[in-house]
């Protein structure tokens, strides 16, 4: 199997082996004495399963050696990090074209979560298999309540999500590590047991934050992108993303570390008209293929009209995989909460013609001040008194002016540049608006109707079913698997998720054979954990 990163890794063959299948995997934090173990095991038909980055793989002398064993199957996992379009793109996985020639006749699988139909193609012909077979499953995930925010007070916001969740585990995902270090500080001073995790740490410390992440422990990470990938901590309730994804498989990507249980979990993305202007920003200075560069910026359009898409949210993210859904989900922020929108064609029209009158230099701090007709010192400074459009906009808040900037920035009308967020007309795009030739529906009061429906989400777990009998089993359950898992060494997941717990705690089987029954509780798992778990519901 072919994965990209030794935490995935480890995590993987963890949860292989409490199955009963022997894997091993070989990464550059193995000691020598074990490496020589698993070496031995592989060449003496011992392994079942063996983990490998991608760069070891290809390496001539790992090459040679792995050539000279029986290879019956070889497994690129998170394939889409192959292809130049897909969000996690890692050149390594290029060489990965070269296999035939290493192993020939050995049939190859390529496994993604997040690929659209682009995607996949590029998969397959980077890799060398574009006769392949598809074998697609949807991308829908009821159980997962999407909602989306403009950027208020931004801590303020993610403490809100983040509250109903203090006892579960939760991710904030953030553009930098600055800001990683920041929220996660401001987080712990309300009273969250959170930790930054990023490249800039020393592996020490991540080590210790994955320790306590994978233990089971209630704790909020604050992670830029790269966190997750590694992890399949199946009880994550929440995700938070503090700055917009760059495409919609990014954050389907992230927003699928959370509810693995297949219990509800909450999202939350926060956007802004900066992260927008600046994604398009760094899109246009980068130095990708003409081809390349056209299809992330479409990618990014679809992402950025999924934050201000006024139907089903979920349907909205589904368009982006190609998946068709029957009707309005029925509990995405939208279809909870419905947004009120007004025709915005005359408000579009000020904001344009403010930023056309006053030359097109300034941000929308000045630009809302103009409207609202607030004599400052810097109005007073560029006599923007004595424009026409100097107070137009008197009826509505700074903020409300700052939403509809925000949505026309959205639609590719304006145009944001430099360090100081300078305002700028798209010429084609805001022509017909201001012509009156385009009417515009534009969201009211935007903040508040999204942070409301953000917060009207339910807090549910697996655990919301059970009576007090079951809950007072479940519990029990849970001490019984966190002391496994300490003497093992392993996440507490890895022996029983949560969902397999309540299920057991709910049936109360009286017999290893009754426990056999229930789904999860495999042949290996009943053999090794069968009489303890009876015992445990005996003592209860």
């Amino acid at each position: 199997v072919i994965s990209p990163l030794i935490a995935l890794m480890d995590d993987q063959v963890a949860a292989l082996r409490q199955l009963g299948v022997t894997a091993a995997a070989l990464h550059s934090e193995l000691d020598p004495p074990r490496l020589e173990l698993f070496r031995n095991d592989l060449r003496d038909g011992r392994l079942d399963i063996l983990y490998i980055s991608p760069e070891r793989l290809v390496s001539p002398g790992t090459a040679r050696w792995l050539a000279r064993n029986p290879v019956s199957v070889l497994a690129i996992d998170e394939a889409h990090c192959v292809s130049a379009w897909g969000h996690e793109f890692r050149p390594e996985y290029r060489a990965l074209a070269d296999l035939p020639s290493i192993f020939p006749g050995v049939p190859r699988i390529a496994l993604t979560a997040t690929a659209d139909s682009r995607t996949q193609d590029d998969i397959l012909q980077a890799l060398g298999m574009p006769e392949a077979h598809r074998l697609t499953s949807s991308f829908h995930r009821p159980n997962l309540f999407l909602a989306a925010s403009p950027k208020g007070s931004e801590t303020k916001q993610v403490q809100d999500a983040l509250e109903r969740h203090k006892e579960d585990a939760s991710i904030v995902y953030c553009g930098s590590r600055n800001r990683t270090e920041r929220m996660a500080k401001s987080l712990r001073e309300r009273g969250f047991n959170a930790l930054p995790f990023h490249a800039g740490l020393s592996s020490q410390e991540k080590h210790a934050t994955l320790m306590r992440f994978r233990s089971g422990e209630p704790m909020v990470i604050v992670a830029t992108v790269a966190f997750g990938m590694g992890i399949d901590r199946p009880d994550v309730r929440c995700v938070v993303h503090l700055d917009m994804p760059a495409s919609p498989e990014a954050y389907y990507q992230q927003i699928g570390r959370a509810g693995r249980d297949g219990a509800p979990a909450d999202t939350l993305l926060l956007y802004g008209g900066e992260d927008m202007a600046r994604a398009r920003y760094w899109l246009e200075q980068s130095n990708a293929p003409e081809t390349e560069k056209r299809v992330m910026q479409a990618r990014l359009e679809s992402m950025i009209a999924l934050t201000e898409t006024v139907g089903c949210r979920t349907q909205a993210l589904l368009a982006c995989f190609g998946e068709p859904l029957d009707g309005p989900c029925g509990h995405c922020d939208n279809c909870r909460s419905p947004a009120e929108t007004f025709d915005g064609t005359e408000a579009a029209q000020k904001v344009l013609s403010a930023i056309y009158r006053t030359g097109q230099r300034f941000g929308a701090v000045h630009l809302t001040t103009v409207l609202r007709g607030k004599l400052t010192e810097a109005i007073e400074r560029h006599a923007h008194q004595h424009l026409t459009v100097f107070g137009v906009g008197r009826e509505h808040s700074e903020q409300w002016w700052r939403g509809v900037i925000r949505q026309l920035i959205a639609r590719g009308a304006i145009r944001m540049s430099g360090e100081h967020g300078t305002l700028g007309l798209d010429v084609e795009a805001a022509r017909p608006i201001l012509r009156g030739e385009e009417k515009l529906r534009l969201r009211v009061d935007p903040i508040k109707a999204a942070a409301s429906a953000g917060r009207s989400l339910p807090a549910s777990t697996v655990i919301d079913s059970l009576d007090e009998d079951e809950r007072k089993r479940f519990e029990a359950l849970r001490r019984w698997r966190r002391d496994e898992a300490r003497e093992q060494e392993i996440p507490p997941y890895v022996i029983f998720h949560d969902a397999v717990l309540s299920e057991i705690a709910r049936e109360n089987p009286d017999s290893v054979e009754a426990l056999s029954d229930i789904k999860g509780v495999g042949a290996s798992k009943l053999k090794r954990y069968g009489d303890a778990v009876i015992a445990v519901l005996e003592e209860g």
